[in-house]
């Protein structure tokens, strides 16, 4: 599988955290995406994929590509047998300058890209992207639709700040003291965080913290789980444990007997170290 990727030039770059291109077989049918601090944008040039947001929905497929903001819960992708698609890798914030609609309306919801941009535009840039000179044409194709769409977007600078402080405490911080040093209510923060992101600060505080403990594990070697919860902020090893289950669905020890499984099956594979077998 050709995984080519790069920061864009900014100032997307404090939107986006890369532009990146995907060609060839997936390693497996189905691959589920625990939750994490971003949102993601893809443009599909393959065969269609399908998505299931949350064990109790069904698959759907998306023909053109498909906008995801920030998840709170555990997605399942099913790949074709080639797939071939340019996509962004976004920050909690950053899909906002460029929905027509609040990023609440999205959550957990996925919609096709020509929900967001319209069929007529969506068209254009694909044909434009099938034509490209290699993935870096495509990409630089890519960063300049996104640098002409990008709009104004009240409160993003509010969401953007608070939101890195979030992120620097690894998730362990008061959200009541972020809205004090920001001088504005707790209400205010959590309204313009669901406009932008889709959700509240203290669940995109839950999901930066459950991110840093899940990147914390060494899949290749023994797991101290007291430590990895200790350091995380969990209270316990049985608060951790609750938390993984409900973002993912699974065990923190299964976890880590799917992710050995993707090392010892697909050693050094583009997509390891956050995407799971999902068969």
């Amino acid at each position: 599988m050709e995984y080519v990727s790069r920061v864009p030039r900014a100032p997307l770059d404090g939107l986006i955290d890369d532009l990146y291109y995907l060609e060839g077989a997936s390693p497996y049918a189905r691959l589920m995406l625990p939750p994490s601090p971003s949102a993601l944008l893809i443009v599909n040039l393959g065969a269609p994929f399908r998505i299931r947001a949350g064990a109790d929905l069904e698959m759907a497929e998306y023909a053109d590509g498909c906008v995801v903001t920030m998840p709170t819960r555990a997605f399942e992708f099913s790949y074709p047998l080639r797939t071939r698609s340019v996509g962004v890798h976004v920050k909690p914030w950053g899909l906002a300058p460029f929905l027509p609609m609040p990023a609440a309306e999205l959550c957990d919801r996925p919609v096709t890209i020509e929900q967001v941009w319209g069929r007529p535009a969506v068209a254009e840039l694909r044909d434009r992207l099938a034509t490209a000179n290699g993935p870096h044409e495509m990409l630089t194709l890519l960063e300049d639709e996104l640098m002409r769409r990008l709009c104004e977007t009240a409160g993003l600078g509010l969401v953007r700040h608070t939101s890195n402080l979030i992120a620097a405490a690894s998730g362990a911080v008061a959200i009541g003291e972020l809205s004090a040093a920001a001088g504005v209510s707790n209400t205010h923060l959590a309204q313009r965080f669901k406009e932008l992101i889709g959700v509240t600060p203290k669940r995109l505080a839950r999901t930066q913290r459950f991110a840093a403990a899940v990147f914390a594990i060494d899949p290749a070697g023994p797991v101290d789980w007291g430590d990895i919860a200790v350091r995380a902020g969990y209270f316990d090893q049985a608060h951790f444990g609750h938390e993984f289950r409900e973002f993912t669905g699974l065990t923190p020890t299964r976890y880590v007997e799917v992710r050995r499984r993707f090392q010892r099956e697909h050693p050094g594979h583009a997509l390891d170290g956050w995407p799971v077998p999902a068969d």
